[in-house]
């Protein structure tokens, strides 16, 4: 395993926020051209702060954070730059087929309306498929339009993402604060959502605990669980060291929910709980994934946590000793998870077969 180049291994990044992925110095650059002062000037000081403030432990310091980027996505020309600089920094980190999610109700200071807000983006992450097909590469690329969990826009957003279906909107997404905001306070959105069949994921089981993934599954009808982890709140290691997986982790887990973990951001935020300076031997990734729970691995927010997908992998295979096998199969889960129609998905297996089983003969 020391010998495989994980960088060059073909990758699927289910769970990445726009807002959370900018370059530093398209920080600095957009920065300057309207006014809005930043923590720092180069880009290697601003880099430095933006991770040191999301390792701080402070909440106030980490959502400052996503102030300073979205203070830079505000007009067209913004967004398409960011979408643009985000796809191709995907496929320099050999990832294949990436969904971009972003709130686009907090994108609307400069005049935007929601549907400028998604056609700007998507008119970036069309020019960057453009340049990296012209390159001879290979990417599958659309958005997840996020909903804040917190606001009332919920269905005001729902119809923005099925209005925009066929022009780039690949599902629709639930963050914000957890603990409070379950799903079922915007019921006429998710119902709205299902019966325009539109894929819906949700960020549960993070912030909060089973009950909040409880109603993720029940009220929001999630195919997917926006990090999860707290799944294991579900799970009880018996007398005999079996695993007994209760009402929902079994539900999850047998219907092949899939869990979007994202181990860095993970550790950072305290979504495992009681646990003093967390490592990444700590984090359940490994439990979850020997127990048959789709499991697919996630970078969150990339330029807060100063990763990139090959680092997380590279984290979890130093941690738990991962074979080109296993890393196979997190791709292989998060391609079958992906929301994509049946001709782009199964273009998207024969890719990630072919370059992996390439990876093995090299090997």
């Amino acid at each position: 395993m020391s010998n495989l180049n994980l960088r060059a291994l073909p990758k699927v990044s289910l769970h990445d926020h726009l807002d959370g992925g900018l370059r530093p110095q398209t920080i600095i650059d957009l920065a300057a051209e309207v006014g809005h002062v930043l923590p720092a000037n180069d880009a290697a000081s601003l880099a430095r702060w933006f991770t040191e403030s999301a390792n701080s432990g402070s909440l106030v310091r980490y959502l400052e954070t996503f102030v300073h980027t979205t203070a830079v996505m505000q007009t067209a020309d913004q967004l398409e730059r960011v979408a643009r600089e985000f796809v191709l920094d995907l496929a320099a980190d050999g990832v294949i087929c990436g969904e971009l999610r972003y709130a686009p109700e907090q994108h609307l200071e400069r005049g935007l309306t929601l549907d400028e807000v998604v056609e700007a983006v998507q008119a970036g992450i069309n020019n960057a498929i453009e340049q990296i097909e012209d390159d001879g590469g290979f990417m599958l690329a659309g958005q997840l339009v996020t909903a804040m969990r917190q606001n009332d826009r919920a269905l005001e957003i729902a119809e923005l993402a099925v209005r925009h279906r066929e022009t780039g909107v690949v599902g629709f997404d639930y963050a914000g604060p957890e603990k409070g905001f379950l799903p079922i306070r915007h019921k006429a959105a998710f119902d709205f959502l299902a019966e325009s069949f539109m894929p819906v994921t949700l960020h549960a089981g993070e912030a909060d605990g089973i009950e909040s993934i409880k109603d993720a599954l029940l009220s929001g009808r999630t195919l997917r669980l926006g990090h999860g982890v707290r799944i294991t709140e579900d799970i009880k290691r018996l007398e005999d060291d079996s695993w007994l997986l209760q009402d929902i982790a079994a539900w999850v887990n047998e219907r092949g929910i899939a869990l979007e973990l994202s181990p860095s951001s993970n550790l950072q935020t305290g979504a495992i709980e009681d646990i003093e300076n967390p490592l990444m031997t700590d984090h359940p990734f490994n439990e979850l994934y020997r127990l048959g729970f789709k499991v697919t691995v996630n970078t969150d927010n990339r330029l807060m946590s100063g990763t990139s997908l090959t680092r997380e992998l590279e984290l979890l295979t130093e941690a738990f000793d991962y074979t080109i096998d296993d890393h196979e199969q997190f791709q292989i889960n998060a391609a079958e998870s992906a929301f994509l129609g049946l001709d782009d998905k199964e273009e998207l297996f024969e890719e990630i077969q072919y370059r992996f089983d390439e990876a093995r003969r090299r090997d």
